[in-house]
């Protein structure tokens, strides 16, 4: 069906298909079939026969203790499995998506724990709630204004206070393969920039969020079987979710690290050609293909150092250029990047109100704080709704600590989506150029059972629900 994307990515419907080319198409459709049947299986085999051991070899052996030569079987051994693992995060997502529609299962039945987005927060999680139960006094002092840096070297001069670095190192080191864009390697993992980690636990451990467990003890019925015919959360129908549910967090695993571990090799690769002159910066190695950075370190005679520098410069200034963008085409045709669009600014809304898909249930109101990446110049204060482009599952940490979220894209199955229903909190995606839509503290009203985002004013802002 035409709408097959908008079904995995938002959750629309599929329309009826042309008897006609379903008919032509059941074959594949059969294949599809079978393979979807057979995908756990499939996968374990794969797992242990090549993504396990080729990891476990990743891990032993450094990047950085590499050569050239070595780094360059390294990276093909890399996006050997890449392929592989690329088709099941596409097989994977859709299985689940499929399967849950069809079962009717609400996403709020569903045990996310096995999601990297989720696992990685309710890891820190764990240990902030630790450590404030080894530290009850100091935790009682310690100042909310205080930087994360400033509070983890108080935490590092209390007695066994080092045991708890070392713990959230460890946390770091299972879960470093995220980032602000998982699919992107010129975007440092959180192995390389910590500084989201550290954050996310000085909040945990000097502001901790609600139990989320508590707040859905306290649903009520009618909340619960808020979706029409919905199965609790035992017997076949949601053993079958919850399995590909599980499935689709395993795989984003292995495909996320396999990328972190391909940017890690590919940095040591470019630092080599730094030493060796041939690039300034480690940015630089990002405006290249992979066939040219291998040219340039197997055969330097066929590239000179010059000729890199003029690449990297042109591709640099065309990304810059990209960047300074504020709308995207809703349509781009062939490879070529499309003309500068006229920033149009949007047309706000008659009615005052913004309709998307609600994501995670629950209202509130608050001040927006406007985020196009992670890097924040000051924290997140409490109660404050945060409005992005996009999630990834990098982005929990800043998730975590907002009153709600509105996104640009996305859908109930979309990483965001996920990181809010386990803490409770509000959210709203698919909101076109929300980020255009609204500025800093800005006060709207958010409903994500409706899916709606409205602007509050001062004559409305009294009686509204916080």
């Amino acid at each position: 069906p035409p709408e097959s994307l908008e079904f995995l990515t938002l959750g629309s419907k599929f329309s009826k298909p042309p008897l006609g080319s379903t008919l032509q198409n059941v074959p594949g459709l059969l294949r599809l079939l079978r393979r979807e049947w057979r995908l756990p299986q499939d996968f374990e085999q794969d797992d242990r026969q090549q993504f396990t051991p080729v990891l476990a070899h990743l891990r032993a052996v450094p990047a950085q203790t590499l050569m050239a030569p070595e780094l360059l079987t390294r990276i093909d051994t890399i996006l050997q499995q890449l392929q592989r693992a690329t088709y099941y995060s596409i097989l994977a997502p859709l299985s689940f998506a499929l399967r849950r529609s069809l079962f009717k299962i609400p996403e709020t039945d569903l045990d996310s724990r096995d999601q990297p987005e989720v696992a990685s927060l309710q890891a820190v999680k764990a240990l902030a709630r630790s450590t404030r139960e080894q530290y009850p006094d100091w935790v009682a002092t310690a100042s909310t204004s205080v930087s994360p840096a400033h509070l983890l070297e108080q935490l590092a001069a209390l007695p066994q206070g080092q045991t708890v670095l070392t713990a959230l190192d460890e946390i770091l080191e299972r879960y470093g393969y995220l980032s602000e864009v998982g699919t992107d390697i010129a975007v440092p993992t959180w192995r390389e920039d910590p500084q989201p980690v550290h954050a996310l636990f000085a909040q945990f451990l000097t502001n901790p969020p609600p139990d989320p467990a508590a707040s859905k003890n306290a649903t009520s019925p009618s909340e619960e079987s808020s979706v029409a015919g919905s199965a609790p959360s035992t017997g076949w129908r949601y053993r079958q979710v919850q399995a590909r549910l599980n499935l689709k967090g395993r795989v984003a695993t292995v495909y996320l690290t396999l990328l972190a571990e391909l940017r890690w090799s590919l940095l040591a690769l470019i630092d080599q050609a730094i030493a060796q002159n041939r690039l300034q910066q480690l940015e630089d190695g990002f405006f290249l293909t992979y066939d040219e950075l291998r040219a340039s370190v197997e055969t330097p005679e066929a590239l000179s150092s010059e000729a890199l520098q003029v690449l990297v410069a042109e591709r640099r200034s065309q990304f810059e250029q990209h960047q300074a963008q504020t709308t995207v085409p809703f349509i781009v045709y062939g490879d070529e990047p499309p003309p500068t669009p006229l920033d149009v600014p949007p047309a706000p809304p008659r009615s005052g109100i913004l309709q998307g898909i609600g994501a995670s249930a629950g209202q509130v109101q608050g001040p927006v704080r406007v985020l196009q990446t992670l890097q924040l110049s000051e924290p997140i204060a409490p109660g404050t709704i945060i409005v992005v482009p996009y999630t990834d599952a990098g982005w929990g940490p800043i998730l975590a600590q907002a009153a709600g979220l509105v996104a640009e894209v996305g859908g109930k199955l979309s990483h965001g989506a996920i990181v809010a229903r386990e803490y409770q909190i509000p959210a709203v995606m698919n909101i076109s150029e929300a980020t255009r839509q609204f500025q800093d503290g800005q006060i709207v009203r958010l409903d994500g059972r409706a899916g709606t985002v409205e602007r509050v004013t001062e004559a409305t802002a009294a009686g509204s629900i916080t």
